[in-house]
């Protein structure tokens, strides 16, 4: 097996790892686990046409999302390093200058930083609307101005800083006393919450016209390129390959833990939370005769109108707000560790003061984003040119400038049955980055010369 003997002082043995691989697993998982599976990836289901969306996002799923978890992971655990670190040793092994690779590996913090910065304001709305339904004020309010105090210039400010108060808490604890036990506790309760939910929604009269809309295709609108384009999009954005939060994560895993038995898993779970998440919302929808496509007010205006129609609402509001919160709460603590490490590694913190220091500057940087317009720019800018960017220059590292013997032995570590060779090397190689580049000039394209959404 090939070595790797050039990995940094601050890449020590004694980093904080995951004490368990199901521990590593649920918290890739929780971080997939966030808005882009409860929030857009419904409305995407809804838009285009219900299982002619799923078709092509489970194949995309299969066959590329797969292959980026075991690189993003491999290339994490083999630098034991975050992207600063990861894309330095890759540089360095193809002997150029890693000094560049670490400049490089600013682009995937700061757009897991940027992202983080977001959600926080995010989750923020869902803790009122949490706290809402616990009181019971989510269900005596009208829909729309509820939402619009919320939205409106700091109408979120106190949930804003609780969101990110917890958020520093558990980063605080550490990879496995704070990371690995908060997902292990939240990630089976969001699916038990969302279960709970699922049986009562089933039982409303023109709920199942909603499943029917799930597992019948429209073959209008999967003959779409559109359907096609977007299904690959939000494959990225729900396995959150990003060159940053996978990476990170894959550095605190152990070498006797199989990478690929992990991605499997971790992308049969993701897509599951994600099925789950989409085939209550979007059945609620129908239910009560609400437009599945309706777009991001799916979640906060839909959603609630139904919850203030069912019988039991209330209770069902909580078990809804809940499972969205503790989804929330996973995906920022992945969004801020890859930029924690990064500051940790860099300017020699200690980890608490990274984290305060990380944590203190999003929250100031989140102020003017309490505004919805301002908001929806910042996940724009972000979503379309940053964290496509971070997949691709992740994916170029490990397959072109990382020592081919070296990359196929990291996929390979831990493994107990059948190791890869030079076919999935290959494949990897030239059809996941081909692929990821594509994402990254379809993006560009569609918001550049076509004047619509980006495709994630």
């Amino acid at each position: 097996m090939t070595e790797n003997k050039n990995v940094q002082p601050d890449l020590s043995p004694n980093r904080d790892q995951f004490r368990s691989r199901i521990g590593f697993i649920l918290a890739c998982v929780g971080s997939t686990l966030g808005m882009g599976d409860i929030w857009l990836f419904p409305f995407r289901v809804g838009q285009f046409g219900g299982a002619a969306f799923l078709i092509p996002y489970f194949l995309f799923v299969a066959f590329i999302g797969y292959v980026g978890i075991v690189e993003e992971t491999a290339l994490g655990r083999g630098t034991r390093s975050g992207p600063l670190g990861a894309f330095a040793e890759a540089l360095r092994q193809a002997k150029k200058n890693p000094v560049i690779g670490k400049v490089l590996g600013w682009i995937p913090v700061l757009g897991s930083f940027g992202i983080a910065v977001g959600y926080t304001v995010v989750v923020g709305w869902i803790l009122r609307y949490t706290v809402g339904a616990i009181t019971g004020a989510l269900m005596t309010n009208e829909v729309g101005p509820y939402f619009g105090q919320i939205v409106g210039d700091m109408g979120s400010l106190p949930w804003h800083l609780i969101a990110m108060l917890i958020t520093a808490f558990v980063l605080i604890a550490g990879v496995s006393k704070g990371i690995e036990v908060v997902n292990k506790v939240m990630v089976p309760m969001i699916f038990i919450l969302f279960i709970i939910f699922g049986i009562r929604v089933f039982t409303v009269p023109g709920s199942l016209d909603g499943l029917k809309f799930l597992v019948t295709p429209d073959f209008k609108k999967l003959g779409d390129p559109n359907t096609w384009v977007f299904a690959l999009g939000q494959a990225f954005f729900s396995l959150s390959l990003a060159g940053s939060g996978t990476v990170i994560y894959g550095s605190y895993l152990s070498d006797k833990e199989d990478v690929r038995k992990s991605a499997k898993q971790i992308a049969v779970l993701d897509t599951m939370g994600s099925v789950l998440a989409t085939v209550l919302i979007i059945s609620a929808a129908f239910a009560y005769g609400k437009d599945p496509a309706a777009g991001p007010p799916l979640l906060f205006l839909t959603m609630t109108e139904v919850l203030q129609a069912i019988p039991g609402g209330r209770i069902f509001s909580i078990l809804f707000f809940v499972a969205v919160t503790f989804a929330g709460i996973t995906s920022l603590i992945n969004l801020f560790e890859t930029p924690v490490d990064a500051v940790k590694a860099t300017l020699k913190l200690p980890r608490w003061a990274s984290v305060v220091a990380v944590c203190a500057l999003a929250f100031v940087v989140g102020l003017p984003f309490e505004n919805a317009d301002n908001l929806g720019l910042l996940m724009d800018i972000v979503s379309i040119y940053i964290i496509p960017a971070g997949a691709l220059l992740a994916a170029i590292m490990f397959f072109w400038f990382c020592n081919k013997q070296w990359a196929i032995d990291e996929i390979n570590k831990g493994a107990l049955e059948k190791k890869v060779g030079d076919g999935f090397y290959n494949y990897g190689r030239y059809v996941f980055v081909g692929v990821t580049a594509l994402v990254f000039v379809i993006n560009l394209y569609y918001v550049l010369v076509l004047k619509k959404g980006a495709i994630g």
